[in-house]
């Protein structure tokens, strides 16, 4: 045997040890609730062949066995929430062979080459990450990789690809990638390896369920003694569980390495690449778009384009671009563009908490509709919510046409940079009053957004009205096209609130206030100075000047926010050549 070989022998080893120590838990619980019986039936068996008498002991013998009813019946409880709990399964986009028939192949030929059984099914993630997962439950049973693959197992794990992965990685690169993720499928058809996985999931659904509201004290009560038992068993599994997934993951490591090693180095490469690419594409494009009411529709293929910028200027990701005149992996998918939109729609759902279809406070964008339909937007309405707050603290147009505390002007006249440079900059720091004003409104406006988002596809709506089915068998977010429906993939997640990952904190009054403040001066350069809004795929929202890109204004807007200085941004205002004595144009 090889030294790889050893050691992959040794990694399997490891995780069945490990597996069989998770059993040996269950087993002693098993063993501690039948205990009260066995001592029962001892006393019987003991009075009835005459060893003992007398009322003391017949008095011990029905407390025993009362005891032992009690506590088979909790086990019994115990054991059927367990087993009837539903573990969660991860928000993903369905991916039919039919949709993707080069995905699959690729991946049953990756099987082959690794003499693993071929994943299951294959499905998307709107993040950059790659896993196997059981979905032998009931509720979540996929369909069937197809083909005429003899070791197929029907209950194997699904492949989850992270779509950032597909536009951005090249075909041997993603083949790659997922080598050590599909020879866990090796690992996961042992017996002992699987039961002990369903056992630890069990045990956490248990709990996740005992943890839901909504229960009275009818139900509350058991399902509380439920969860705090399997919460007792976790505790005895965490360590074997951990040591039994690392050991996992190291055999499949090593059993990979034959495929594609070299290659594989490079891959990793791409993988921190591309997570940095979406994580700015999310955080600094995405999250001001899904604040308007506005999800685009492409993100993936945003990712393409942020990357390829971060290419052009940073030297060290010099020579990635070469490799996009190599044929991308989404071309393994027959239906790119609706994959991409699907898995846009699931990443504003699972990082901001939008509804599972369009509506009229919550449609699609394309990227050339950005600027003008998102960043325009943006700026004019949270300077019209600067100007409101202005004119509820009674703030004059300018300190040149009034004193400061008289009515401010009515209609646009007022609407000018002017009027915010000379209130932020009075001696007095009238910044925190404004902050607290403008923090009002936005939680008032969000919450206003969220319950019209809401009536439109909260995760309590039925499954039949959250989406349909495309052409490819590839979930589409605007709803029935063929008369086939798809189920939510959040409804597995029950009554968890969304967002499940808040990509950031709430902002600080201070923060949103500079916010309005640089949308003030953005709306100011369009209108009085020729310029427009753009769209940076790295920073997002951006004010170009004569076509370019203009120098930051978030310095000298902070240096009036923070300190009551407007000299900078008056510098940067009359380099620019914006009147700041203009009003502007709002929503």
């Amino acid at each position: 045997m090889s030294a790889t070989g050893s050691v992959e022998e040794l990694g399997t080893r490891s995780a069945r040890a490990r597996a069989l120590a998770l059993l040996r838990v269950r087993s002693r619980a098993t063993a501690l609730a039948v205990l009260p019986a066995a001592a029962a039936v001892v006393l019987f068996v003991v009075g009835a062949q005459g060893y003992i008498g007398g009322a003391a002991w017949e008095t011990a013998r029905w407390v025993v066995t009362g005891c032992a009813v009690v506590v088979l019946l909790a086990a019994a409880g115990v054991a059927v929430a367990v087993a009837r709990a539903r573990p969660a399964v991860s928000p993903t986009v369905a991916l039919t062979e039919e949709a993707a028939p080069d995905l699959y192949r690729l991946v049953r030929e990756l099987a082959d080459r690794l003499d693993v059984p071929a994943p299951s099914a294959v499905a998307l993630t709107p993040d950059c990450d790659s896993w196997l997962e059981d979905r032998t439950h009931p509720a979540a049973r996929p369909k069937a990789l197809g083909g005429r693959r003899g070791r197929r197992a029907p209950d194997a794990p699904v492949l989850v690809i992270g779509s950032p992965f597909l536009w951005w990685m090249r075909v041997a690169e993603l083949r790659a990638v997922l080598a050590p993720v599909v020879a866990g499928t090796g690992p996961s058809a042992h017996p002992d390896i699987a039961a002990a996985r369903r056992f630890v999931r069990g045990l956490d659904a248990a709990v996740a369920d005992a943890a839901a509201p909504g229960r009275g004290a009818f139900r509350g009560i058991p399902a509380a003694f439920v969860g705090r038992v399997a919460t007792l068993l976790l505790r005895g599994c965490r360590s074997h569980a951990a040591e039994m997934e690392r050991s996992v993951a190291a055999a499949a490591s090593v059993r990979a390495q034959g495929v594609d090693y070299g290659l594989r180095i490079v891959a990793q490469e791409q993988v921190g690449l591309a997570y940095a690419g979406w994580d700015r594409l999310l955080t600094r494009v995405a999250l001001p778009a899904w604040r308007m009411g506005r999800w685009p529709s492409r993100l993936d293929a945003g990712v393409v384009s942020a990357l390829t910028e971060l290419s052009r200027r940073d030297r060290l990701a010099e020579g990635f671009t070469s490799r996009l005149g190599e044929r991308p992996a989404c071309d393994l998918i027959e239906e790119p563009g609706t994959a991409d939109e699907a898995a846009s729609l699931l990443a504003a759902r699972l990082f901001h908490g939008g509804p599972a279809r369009s509506g009229p406070g919550w449609s699609p964008v394309d990227w050339q509709q950005y600027p003008d339909e998102v960043v325009d937007r943006k700026w004019r309405t949270e300077a019209a919510r600067l100007h409101r707050v202005l004119d509820s603290l009674g703030v004059a147009a300018s300190v040149s046409v009034g004193a400061p505390g008289t009515p401010a002007v009515g209609g646009s006249a007022g609407h000018t940079l002017a009027r915010v440079i000379d209130h932020l900059a009075l001696p007095g720091q009238n910044a925190e009053e404004l902050a607290a004003g403008i923090g009002a409104a936005v939680a008032r406006d969000e919450a206003a957004a969220h319950g019209v988002r809401g009536a439109q596809g909260a995760p309590g709506t039925r499954p039949g009205e959250q989406g349909g089915s495309g052409p490819s068998g590839t979930p589409v977010p605007s709803g029935p096209k063929d008369g086939t429906v798809a189920a939510d993939p959040l409804e597995l997640w029950g009554s968890v609130p969304l967002p499940l990952f808040p990509l950031q904190p709430p902002r600080t009054g201070t923060e949103l206030l500079a916010d309005h403040v640089v949308a003030m001066v953005c709306c100011a350069a369009v209108d009085t100075a020729g310029a427009a809004p753009g769209l940076d795929w790295l920073d997002g929202p951006a004010l170009l000047v004569d076509g370019r890109r203009g120098s930051d204004v978030g310095g000298p807007v902070l240096s009036l926010v923070e300190d009551g200085d407007a000299e900078p941004l008056r510098s940067w205002l009359s380099a620019v050549g914006v009147r700041a004595d203009k009003p502007v144009r709002l929503v």
